[in-house]
């Protein structure tokens, strides 16, 4: 006869669900070596969150054993006879997106507690060996419902028992700002939608408004470096490192404009655009299965290879720069949408870019793996990025057939004509005055619009 003692916090009613489990003596018995958590034997699994990482801890298993003996020590040798021929399946298990429900939970939590629903409904993410640290991290999803669970293996008796699982929303459903419910914050979705706008245009004009695009540009690349500067330097609250952000990611772009107009080097500009769409593609690669790939776990290794990537895009197109331009307006304007689209909606797209700046902002993130749910929601989005992608590389291919490649160099452009104002006399706008007395000339009659008329009364010619 077994008997269960359940207790709750809240004076609310709760939820819960109880599934008795059998095993044989030739089964693991899962946490059945703790040495860390309260329990004797705990086939629980502990888990913690933040906005980064969620991690997951577990006690060792100890081989079975029958009934009315005991257990066999866990700590004396490690040969085949131990417990330390053991494995550790790792698998995780993605709720229905924007399904926050206590019955849905309950419903899933079913399917992850036996070792043959485990295995068919979950994804194997990673397999422990008993000298490996019982923990293991994933990124957190925030708002997207995640099951985790454990199952231990004996490679000899080819035998396999369950933990218990464990779950999250990677957020608080209490909290009264930025809660599982409200997906993102006021200034998230002013700034996201701000640039969506922005992207869209350059998505289709981009090439035609070369200067629009540079401040595109300028604005990505320093606004993104100035985040993950600010974040990891200072305390400052978000919404205040949003704008900031903003702030100076506008004054990247000027900049950019600027050394345009003035130097018209277009090997630097394009360089900087190449760069851009080159930091995407490399994000899309780490965003597959290869970027859990143990070796990739390093942070050196990771940013060695995302660098060389990224640098790697420009170079080849460096002898098609028209191409290039229109390709990466194609691609950075149309996920700009994407972006925006996660500040409403869930979607795992966002997590593409996502992912690396976590990585450039806390340390530990290495450790974890980036595993997101691919659903609905994911397919309509990912359809509407191909088509306003291929929709507009298409519409700038087919307008600029025929133009020059690229816009002549602005500052020779003014010196040119103002020497040929200067100098040709017989142009209309030689004779146009100079901006300083065209402003005194306007001032002034402002200044008579105010002025008082003179009373008009009898004059008496002066008789010589």
């Amino acid at each position: 006869m077994c008997t269960w003692y359940l207790e709750t916090l809240d004076s609310k009613p709760v939820q819960n669900m109880a599934i008795p489990l059998s095993y044989s003596e030739r089964d693991p018995v899962p946490g059945g070596c703790n040495l860390e958590f309260d329990l004797d034997i705990d086939p629980n699994i502990y888990l913690e969150y933040n906005f980064f990482d969620t991690t997951i801890k577990f006690a060792p298993a100890n081989l079975g054993y029958a009934r009315g003996t005991d257990p066999l020590p866990c700590d004396i040798g490690t040969g085949r006879d131990s417990r330390w021929r053991l494995l550790y399946d790792v698998y995780q298990y993605f709720l229905p997106e924007n399904d926050l429900t206590q019955e849905g939970l309950l419903e899933h939590l079913q399917r992850m507690a036996e070792v043959p629903q485990v295995k068919a409904n979950a994804i194997k993410v990673v397999t422990l060996t008993a000298n490996d640290k019982t923990s293991v991290s994933f990124s957190s999803l925030r708002g997207q419902g995640v099951i985790y669970n454990v199952i231990v293996r004996d490679p000899l008796l080819n035998t396999s028992a369950a933990y218990v699982p464990a779950h999250t929303y990677a957020c608080s459903f209490e909290a009264k700002e930025d809660n599982c419910s409200s997906l993102g914050r006021v200034s998230t979705k002013v700034f996201f939608t701000l640039f969506a706008l922005l992207g869209l245009f350059i998505c289709f004009f981009g090439h035609r408004f070369w200067k629009t695009e540079l401040f595109f540009i300028g604005f990505i690349f320093m606004g993104f470096f100035f985040y993950i500067l600010i974040t990891r330097l200072t305390l400052i609250k978000y919404d205040v490192r949003l704008i900031l952000t903003a702030v100076t990611g506008s004054v990247g772009g000027i900049l950019l404009v600027a050394a345009w107009w003035r130097f018209g080097i277009l090997t630097f500009c394009m360089l900087c655009v190449g760069l851009v769409l080159g930091f995407l593609i490399s994000s899309v690669t780490f965003f597959t299965p290869l970027g859990n790939l143990k070796v990739f776990h390093d942070d050196g290794v990771f940013w060695v290879t995302f660098s060389c990537i990224a640098v790697l895009i420009p170079v080849v197109f460096m002898g098609c720069l028209r191409i290039l331009n229109i390709l990466t307006c194609g691609f950075i304007g149309s996920y700009s949408v994407v972006l925006a689209f996660d500040s409403y909606l869930y979607t795992s797209l966002s997590y593409i870019t996502l992912n690396v700046l976590k990585r450039a902002l806390n340390v530990d993130f290495h450790r974890a793996f980036t595993n997101v749910p691919f659903q609905t929601n994911d397919f309509i989005i990912l359809a509407v990025w191909g088509m306003l992608a291929v929709s507009g590389i298409t519409l700038q291919i087919r307008r600029e057939r025929g133009r020059p490649f690229f816009p002549p160099h602005p500052y020779k452009l003014w010196k040119r004509e103002r020497e040929r104002r200067v100098t040709n006399i017989l142009d209309p706008s030689y004779h146009i005055p100079p901006l300083k007395e065209r402003l005194y000339g306007r001032l002034t009659q402002i200044k008579e619009f105010f002025q008082k008329e003179q009373p008009a009364g009898e004059r008496t010619p002066l008789l010589l």
